[in-house]
């Protein structure tokens, strides 16, 4: 065998191999200089495995390597090419350098802000678990509704939040996906109902389902949570588009919806994003100058709302932080324009 490298052992598991890859015989990629950059390489991934808390099966899938020939390339006993095993574990180290360099450049967005539409969404979720009673809650997307739900959630006892997908549009897939927001195991779908209407039973009164993006959901599933309004006392809040508004609005033809839309409590409405609210995401932005503000407010305007001011202006930041300059209204109008979603 050829000379130890090291056994020093890391917090996570991480330990440099004992041994070396046994470049004798003159073969194919294993040359004196490949074993060279080998035991340049190992230390780098183990030090970086350490430092993510990553085990060796999670480096070789971030590698793009089979899980066994990274174990064999790792310990010293891949018997291949190893100049090969070497060159994608150099190309992954670059890269993961490369996203750290990044990584320090990108901003964070503030945290949750209690803007005006906030306040109302809050009084509304507020409403439906006190009754308890079904609401629906319409906005505008990037208006902060999904934000302002899931603060509610974790800031509250007794709520759920759940959200639906074109997958999870049926009845079953609806309960599937509250069985496990809720923590129920129940394998019979005939149970499911019960199961789920007695978990919200029995947290005391005064449970809340948050059921987001519900446009998503058939007809027939959102009577059945107006069945849980009805049989199980719990207050359920559809949350999604303009969708939600306009199908349970009355109307003169078409399906009535009369048992649903006479069981909804409360609505709000929001079609279009509000200017304080703009300008309250861009006070927690600490944007200042006018020139900024107004560009980033046209932007607000646009569809998508806050969520195109948050994304913009991390862009711009970074180039801001990039150049060395502070943030101007010029590079607001360069990060959006590099975007290019002005017609999505």
């Amino acid at each position: 065998m050829n000379d130890t490298t090291s056994t020093s052992p890391t917090q996570s598991g991480w330990s440099l191999p004992a041994g070396q890859p046994d470049i004798s015989g003159n073969r194919p990629g294993r040359s004196e200089a490949d074993l060279k950059l080998w035991t340049i390489l190992v230390p780098q991934v183990a030090r970086i495995g350490e430092l993510n808390g990553w085990n060796k099966s999670d480096v070789a899938s971030r590698i793009g390597m089979a899980e066994g020939t990274f174990h064999g390339w790792f310990s010293g006993k891949y018997d291949g090419r190893l100049d090969n095993q070497n060159e994608k574990v150099e190309r992954w180290l670059a890269s993961v350098e490369e996203m750290a360099g990044l990584a320090a450049t990108v901003p964070v967005s503030p945290g949750f802000i209690h803007t005006r539409t906030a306040h109302e969404i809050t009084q509304t979720l507020v409403f439906a678990q006190m009754m308890p009673d079904l609401v629906t809650i319409t906005a505008a997307a990037g208006t902060g509704k999904t934000c302002a739900c899931r603060q509610f959630a974790v800031s509250r006892p007794n709520v759920f939040m759940v959200t639906m997908s074109p997958h999870t549009k049926t009845v079953h897939g609806m309960l599937v996906e509250l069985a496990t927001a809720l923590s129920i195991t129940q394998h019979n779908p005939a149970k499911l109902v019960r199961a789920v209407g007695k978990r919200l039973l029995n947290n005391g009164g005064g449970s809340l389902l948050i059921v987001d993006e519900a446009q998503n959901l058939v007809d027939s599933a959102v009577d059945q949570l107006r069945h849980f309004v009805d049989i199980y006392s719990c207050g359920v809040a559809l949350v999604g588009n303009e969708e939600i508004y306009s199908r349970f609005a009355r109307t003169t033809d078409g399906p009535s919806y009369a048992q649903i839309r006479r069981r909804i409590g409360k609505r709000v409405r929001l079609a279009k994003p509000r200017a304080e609210d703009i300008n309250a995401l861009l006070d927690a932005w600490a944007v200042t100058d006018p020139e900024t503000r107004k560009v980033l407010t046209g932007i607000g305007m646009k569809d998508g709302a806050l969520g195109q001011i948050d994304k913009t202006l991390k862009l711009a930041t970074m180039t801001a932080k990039g150049a060395g300059k502070q943030l101007n209204a010029a590079m607001i109008r360069a990060a959006w324009s590099n975007r290019d979603v002005e017609g999505m």
